[in-house]
């Protein structure tokens, strides 16, 4: 038992590089967001700090969610080297590329008034970009082939809902890409479809981390993670059809009603879930006191 123990995969085992990354995206956003309080967001001609803060937050979170699942992956040492590194690399590169280009004025992907060498920056931005998605695609097939058995099943159960969620939100990144722009139509916005399924690897992994540890049976364990995270996807795809016909997301119509509706179903699982946490923890610190008198 003792031997079984010690071989038990931990959430950021080993990823210690991707933990430093991912809070270097925290760290720049809050010096950003000093910046914007004392001068402003806007600078001329084409930069917003606001963008700036927002991006390396994005980047952040995703590289410490990426850091959290990265264990459970099962690659061998020097795959996992491979994806840790081209992680960190195109972050890096991301975190420079977006905080300096805004702090110059410009747009760090499509700049109209840069140089030659802004414009390479740019271009070479949206091969990190591509990186990154390429890297989630391939985590993504990699949790959905994997055959049991396998460790802490409910946990990878919703890192594979989480993975399918975020290659939605990689089609969003590539059709930006190809739009060179975040709107389409006249009121869609496919940064709220980007951002939102790129979440996925916080709302529904952590979840089935938390369910994963109390005592009901282990049917409602897998019933709760597969209802919010079955209306986690299909939120994300009402927002997906609804930014398609190029209306957004915030209208009062069916999609976004429906979206809404599978949203609060998606938030009553999780409120389940951490209600039954919360009693289970309750209950060891029971026993906890009883066994010490």
């Amino acid at each position: 038992m003792e031997n079984s123990q010690k071989q038990r995969i931990q959430l950021f085992e080993g990823e210690r590089s991707l933990v430093m990354v991912g809070l270097i995206g925290f760290i720049l956003s809050l010096s950003i967001a000093i910046f914007i309080f004392f001068q402003g967001a806007v600078i001329l001609p084409e930069g917003n700090m606001k963008d700036a803060f927002s991006f390396n937050a994005a980047i952040g979170i995703f590289i410490l969610s990426i850091a959290a699942v990265l264990p459970f992956a099962g690659f061998t040492e020097r795959k996992r080297k491979i994806i840790r590194w081209s992680f960190i690399v195109s972050s890096i590169y991301g975190y420079a590329i977006e905080t300096i280009q805004n702090f110059r004025g410009l747009d760090p992907r499509f700049s109209r008034m840069g140089t030659v060498v802004d414009a390479i920056g740019g271009m070479v931005f949206g091969v990190m970009s591509l990186v990154l998605v390429m890297l989630a695609i391939w985590l993504t097939i990699r949790f959905l082939r994997m055959k049991p058995p396998y460790e802490r099943p409910l946990l990878l159960l919703g890192i594979r809902y989480a993975f399918v969620s975020v290659v939605v939100a990689n089609m969003a990144g590539i059709w930006m890409i190809l739009l060179q722009d975040r709107f389409t139509g006249e009121a869609g916005n496919l940064i709220v479809l980007h951002g939102i399924g790129f979440h996925a690897l916080q709302t529904l992994i952590i979840p089935a981390w938390l369910i994963e540890k109390t005592n009901v049976k282990n049917s409602i364990k897998k019933g709760l993670v597969h209802i919010g995270s079955i209306a986690w996807m299909l939120m994300i795809i009402l927002i997906g059809i609804q930014t398609g016909f190029g209306r957004s997301v915030f209208e009062f119509t069916a999609f976004p009603v429906l979206g809404g509706l599978f949203l609060l179903v998606w938030f009553g699982t999780v409120i389940l879930t951490v209600s039954l946490f919360l009693k289970n923890r309750r209950a060891q610190s029971l026993q906890r006191d009883s066994l010490s008198l």
